[in-house]
Order: C-alpha cells, then sequence, then structure tokens
C-alpha cells in the first residue's frame, strides 16, 4: 500500500478514508477508493459511490 491515504467524503458527511476501509460492508481496511466497486453505497445515508467528493487534507 503506497503511503499516500485518501479520503472521500459523502454529502451527509461520513468520510470514507482507505486506510480504514468499510470492513462491516465488505470493504477491507487498505482498499484504494478505485477499487471501491461502483455498486457499494454509503453506509450511513445510501447515496452511491458517485455521490462522494474527495477530501483534500
Amino acid at each position: 500500500m503506497s503511503d499516500s491515504n485518501k479520503k472521500y467524503v459523502c454529502p451527509c458527511q461520513y468520510v470514507y478514508d482507505e486506510k480504514q476501509g468499510d470492513p462491516e460492508n465488505g470493504i477491507a481496511p487498505g482498499t484504494k477508493w478505485e477499487d471501491v466497486p461502483d455498486d457499494w453505497l454509503c453506509p450511513v445515508c445510501g447515496l452511491p459511490k458517485a455521490a462522494f467528493e474527495r477530501l483534500e487534507e
């Protein structure tokens, strides 16, 4: 895994962190955003992956 850890934010403010993944929903820690399936949904509000925006640190 590279040392650049990207984060993506949903309009509901849920943050997908590549380092943490979303193990409760089948996304292992360390899963890069581009490797998250397109049919994955926000675990908080249910919006699709396409609704997320890159969070600039």
